[in-house]
């Protein structure tokens, strides 16, 4: 379990699948950050995604942290991590504030806060932030990288 909330920590994006429109899966490809059993996503304020959220808060969100293809042996070195969940829209302010400065404390220049705090309040309201609440991970790699590791 442990691997697993490394690997949620270190990506740099994931895709976040949703029930859209007439039954269809709607997987959109975000940035996010991972904090205590959650994922948070910055959204526009309207669209497909808030829509899909609002329909059904079911979803799920794989990142892929490695997808290394060896050819000469015919297969890929991979490692990834799927969480399942309930996903809501952040209301609150407070929540959305905190939200926001997960996310820019992930992509934002290391150290900067007083630049972080700035991006958070110039775009806190016209942002949707997205809170996706685990209930179920699970984790796959390829043999050849477990093995590397049992080495």
């Amino acid at each position: 379990m442990e691997e697993i909330l490394v690997v949620l920590q270190r990506g740099k994006f994931g895709v976040l699948a949703l029930s859209g429109d007439e039954g269809y899966p709607y997987a959109v490809p975000v940035s996010y950050a991972y904090a205590d059993g959650k994922i948070y996503v910055h959204s526009a304020l309207e669209g497909h995604k808030v829509d899909s959220i609002r329909g059904n808060n079911k979803a799920s969100f794989c990142v892929i942290d490695k997808d290394e293809i060896h050819p000469e042996k015919y297969t890929t070195y991979f490692r990834s991590v799927i969480a399942f969940g309930r996903t809501r829209i952040l209301e609150n302010e407070a929540e959305k504030r905190a939200a926001l400065m997960k996310i820019a404390e992930k992509y934002g220049p290391e150290g900067d806060v007083e630049g972080k705090a700035k991006e958070v309040d110039s775009t806190l309201f016209r942002t949707s932030l997205i809170e996706l609440s685990i209930e179920h991970l699970t984790g796959k790699e390829a043999k050849e990288l477990k093995m590397q590791k049992d080495l």
